[in-house]
């Protein structure tokens, strides 16, 4: 650790502002200059170690996984805002609840949503204007949104009382995100009251699916949703999950959920925009399905639409950096990685490094079709990796195969955007996704 190349609180703060608005490009800059580690050295504490070297990342999330756990970043101050859900614990508190979690996310469990799932994408792209050029983002957010929504809840009833709680997420999101790049305002954020005011938000969330909750067991309703399938789990004593405990995790399928597949459905749609030649194929593919789109899931062999959304989730990685603690002194290759470093792992970077994915800024399905290069999985992790690998992708997956195969079963995409601006929060975000859907010609 002591020999690797050391930025400065000083030049931290030189650049307080660019990180701030968007850490990337300083990410990147460092990277360039020093290769695949350096350091940042805070004024107090330990220097924590930023990495894009896939060696490092396998092992710290497979290989070695269990000399590492999630840093107090999540475990503390995420975790104020959204409770100790799987997304924001560890330890035997975590291997608890994934346990119990889990099952509601297995393949054949979630055959039982796609019929739920299809009807809330088709309601919310029912409000697509044609040939308008408009940001995609909202559009995206509220499909993404009613998806995990109706998948938990399986009501038409709640819309109002979702908004609430998707405002009440995106606000506490922002004031997070301050205090993890602003950490010499933490005594402001404080005395000015703003940490107080986010957290009365959060208990007004809790307070929202709490109630909803209620209703749902007042009820004596079977949904099979996976709200029941939550209330049905159980302890290995036979208990099931406290009502904190299930609100905790109901929290974090809703903030890590819906955001994560907003974003990557906006980048997928804005470079097939930008790839007539893809999205014609795109287009070929999905009049294939144009009466059964969920025929796309779980067949044999991958669709090209999987491949298009897997390769978007390369250039734009949902999880665009992972962060870990060494919970004992660890030796991976000649690096030694001694007990209690926080370790920072750019996925961002990692998904565009030159030296393995060859012209890495270019936008490929093909990298992740049959004929993919070998070893793929070592350098890409849009979902994490190991045992924490995210328990919703392959619901994630669902949702967005099937939200594209029907949004180019009747229409076309263009933009007159040539790049897009980005905004790393805790998932990375699009800025503004002009996007013009032109109806297509039947044959």
């Amino acid at each position: 650790m002591h020999d690797l190349p050391t930025i400065t609180p000083y030049q931290v703060f030189k650049s307080r502002r660019q990180i701030l608005k968007n850490p990337l490009p300083f990410h990147r800059e460092k990277f360039e200059k020093h290769g695949d580690f350096f350091r940042i050295k805070p004024p107090f504490g330990k220097a924590v170690l930023f990495t894009r070297d896939a060696q490092l990342t396998q092992h710290v999330l497979q290989k070695g996984h269990r000399k590492y756990d999630k840093s107090p970043l999540q475990t503390r101050s995420m975790a104020k805002y959204l409770g100790r859900g799987i997304l924001t614990s560890g330890g035997e508190h975590w291997r608890t609840h994934r346990r119990m979690v889990q099952p509601a996310f297995h393949r054949k469990k979630l055959q039982s949503l796609i019929g739920i799932m299809e009807t809330a994408i088709r309601a919310e792209l029912e409000r697509i204007v044609p040939r308008e050029t408009r940001d995609i983002y909202p559009l995206m957010g509220d499909l993404a949104f009613q998806v995990v929504a109706n998948s938990l809840f399986s009501r038409p009833d709640i819309r109002d009382r979702m908004e609430v709680l998707k405002d009440i997420t995106e606000r506490n999101q922002h004031m997070l995100i301050r205090e993890m790049r602003q950490p010499y305002l933490k005594w402001w954020f404080y005395l000015s009251g703003a940490i107080q005011r986010h957290l009365r938000l959060a208990e007004k969330s809790r307070g929202i699916l709490n109630t909803i909750i209620e209703e749902r067991l007042g009820s004596g309703e079977e949904k099979d949703d996976l709200l029941d399938l939550l209330l049905a789990a159980r302890y290995e004593d036979g208990t099931p999950m406290s009502r904190n405990q299930l609100i905790d995790e109901v929290l974090i399928l809703f903030s890590a959920g819906y955001e994560t597949t907003a974003n990557a459905l906006c980048f997928t749609l804005f470079l097939l925009a930008r790839h007539p030649h893809v999205q014609q194929r795109v287009c070929a593919e999905a009049d294939q399905f144009r009466d059964h789109p969920s025929g796309l899931l779980g067949r044999g062999g991958k669709s090209y639409i999987q491949c298009c959304i897997e390769e978007a989730m390369r250039l734009y990685p949902p999880v665009y950096v992972i962060d870990r603690v060494a919970l004992e002194d660890d030796t991976i290759g000649e690096r030694h990685i001694p007990k209690g470093t926080l370790i920072l792992m750019s996925i961002f970077e990692l998904h565009r490094k030159a030296a393995f994915w060859g012209d890495a800024e270019a936008f490929r399905p093909e990298r992740f079709g049959a004929d993919a290069v070998k070893g793929v999985s070592d350098h890409y992790y849009p979902f994490g990796a190991g045992p924490r690998m995210c328990v919703g992708n392959n619901f994630a997956m669902y949702e967005m195969v099937m939200a594209m195969a029907i949004i180019f079963q009747d229409y076309e995409v263009r933009t007159p955007a040539a790049t897009l601006d980005i905004n790393p929060l805790i998932s990375l975000k699009p800025g503004k996704v002009p996007i013009t859907f032109i109806p297509r010609r039947k044959t």
